[in-house]
């Protein structure tokens, strides 16, 4: 029975093949938060390769056999962000636009369609290195995992929901991005994913290969389970290895998205976040004591904090000697190559003092095409249509990431946001810190997987860098990680709080840290060799 569904799946052509990549692609979101339903990838992949191996008997000749696998993979591509991605049309409803609605589908569509391409790049790839052999399976890895790559990359990168998320979805087995990283989860998990396919193989010329094959994706799953467990064992019990003098607070107002912006709503928000700063301890938990630090959300406060010196006094009010608030804000400067007048804004993160002054500032450097800034708006104004765009972000980016060390407190790096989902692109140039700080506002989403995914994200950068993440969310999930990726405690999604903890200690540099591209070129090197093994003995061909 099993060989008769292998065939069929082979000699699907049309839209019968194209919605079964499409079914495919949707169900492989399954295997990501909330759900994290990975073994579900046995399934789709294998029939990813199913429906290459079809594709490569049965297109035209020459160069256009390329495309009827690109096309596959465009489809399960847009299956997998249709379904993974469904929640960015929540930001349709988040400020109550009633005349955006109707383009909520579209947007969405859109996304998935303009990401799908670079699964289709990725099938593409695969298929020049395809044959008959077993070892397609790696070539399916190359491919793959060179358009999720590129998908991080080009026009400052999209990597969300990188189908490496899916092998982290235990502490375990997500130990392995400590050395290969979020790529190099993704590179080898798509090779023992679609193993499966191999059982569908006829036997060839070459059977050596087909055990060659099996023993390499068994290595490869226990050497990433071995060492998760090894990485894990020489770790203390979640939340006892803490940073000296790290007592901090983690707010979580919960402020609607839609009022959030009212001028009449500034005041509003500062008094909820003052009234929750200041809420009596639980002397069960840390007893009669003050705090290092106290963080709000990413845009806690809705105006521009250097422009409201009532504010930063109630601030001081608010803070006991020696802590210090750090809080995201918009911040605005005057420009002078904009013209008179002229002035730039940043999406901000400000350190005060309990004095009411500003000890350090962050602007948020990677900031999210289409929402904080338009791509091309130069080309735009000069072809005449940037008034189409205008109100389209307005954000400029910061100049780098940079290291934050104020006497008597832990020394740490800022992730606004969007920011947290790079891998590789989170530390700065002067210095490791103690621990990285994430501030977010995920109200655009409501209780959707977004704000879920969006943590699973931020947790990969922990562990990727052995640093712990503390991580201030506007509606949620606020949480403390460790070095490990282990949630200490967390907050759930759509509820006012506090959290109150200890900054976890760091762990010595990772392999990933002190030689990030060494290890993955490796692999892919690897892959590459492997797919390239041939059984001998090729398929006619039509």
């Amino acid at each position: 029975m099993f060989e008769t569904y292998t065939h069929r799946l082979l000699l699907l052509w049309g839209w019968p093949r194209r919605l079964v990549a499409l079914v495919a692609g949707a169900c492989s979101a399954l295997a990501l938060a909330p759900i994290y339903a990975a073994p579900i990838l046995f399934l789709t992949l294998p029939v990813l390769v199913l429906l290459i191996d079809g594709a490569v008997v049965a297109g035209p000749r020459g160069v256009r056999r390329l495309r009827p696998a690109a096309v596959t993979g465009w489809w399960f591509g847009f299956g997998y962000f249709f379904a993974g991605l469904y929640w960015v049309g929540i930001a349709f409803f988040a400020e109550g636009r009633s005349e955006l609605v109707p383009l909520m589908p579209f947007a969405i569509a859109g996304l998935a369609a303009g990401l799908a391409l670079f699964t289709a790049l990725g099938t593409l790839i695969a298929r020049l290195l395809w044959s008959d052999s077993p070892t397609r399976i790696f070539a399916l890895a190359v491919g793959l995992g060179a358009s999720e790559w590129l998908r991080g990359h080009v026009l400052t990168g999209f990597p969300w929901n990188l189908l490496g998320q899916a092998v982290a979805f235990t502490n375990v087995t997500a130990q392995g991005a400590s050395v290969v990283g979020i790529y190099g989860l993704t590179l080898a998990g798509i090779a023992v994913f679609a193993a499966p396919a191999l059982l569908s193989d006829e036997r060839g010329r070459r059977p050596w290969l087909r055990w060659l094959t099996v023993a390499l994706v068994t290595i490869l799953a226990a050497t990433d389970i071995g060492w998760g467990v090894y990485r894990l064992s020489g770790a203390a019990p979640v939340g006892q290895a803490v940073l000296a003098d790290s007592r901090i607070r983690i707010v979580q107002p919960n402020i609607d998205q839609a009022a959030k912006w009212s001028p009449e709503k500034k005041q509003e928000a500062l008094d909820k976040l003052t009234a929750l700063s200041d809420r009596k301890t639980d002397p069960q938990t840390l007893g009669a004591i003050s705090f290092s630090e106290i963080v709000w959300p990413e845009t806690a406060l809705p105006f521009f904090l250097t422009e409201e010196p009532e504010a930063l006094a109630r601030i001081a009010d608010l803070l006991s000697p020696g802590t210090i608030l750090l809080t995201g804000a918009p911040r605005v400067e005057p420009a002078d190559d904009l013209g008179d007048g002229g002035r730039r804004y940043y999406n901000s993160l400000f350190a005060i003092d309990d004095t009411g002054a500003i000890r350090a500032a962050y602007d948020k450097v990677h900031l999210v095409p289409f929402g904080e800034y338009m791509p091309f708006s130069a080309v735009l104004r000069r072809l005449g249509i940037g008034e189409l765009f205008r109100g389209i972000g307005g954000f400029s980016p910061g100049p780098r990431h940079n290291l934050i060390a104020l006497a008597g407190h832990p020394s740490f790096s800022v992730l606004i946001c969007y920011e947290a989902i790079f891998s590789g692109e989170v530390l700065p140039d002067n210095g490791r810190p103690d621990y990285l700080v994430n501030i977010t506002n995920d109200g655009w989403f409501g209780r959707s997987s977004g704000p879920h995914q969006h943590l699973d994200a931020t947790r990969m950068r922990a562990i990727e860098e052995g640093l712990p993440v503390v991580r201030a969310a506007n509606t949620g999930i606020s949480a403390i990680i460790d070095a490990y990726g282990r949630t200490v405690a967390s907050l759930p999604l759509g509820e006012e709080g506090v959290l109150d903890g200890f900054i976890p200690s760091e762990r010595p540099k990772t392999f990933f840290q002190r030689s990030e591209p060494i290890f993955l070129l490796v692999l892919s090197v690897f892959f590459i060799l492997l797919s390239l093994l041939r059984n001998g003995k090729r398929r006619t061909r039509s």
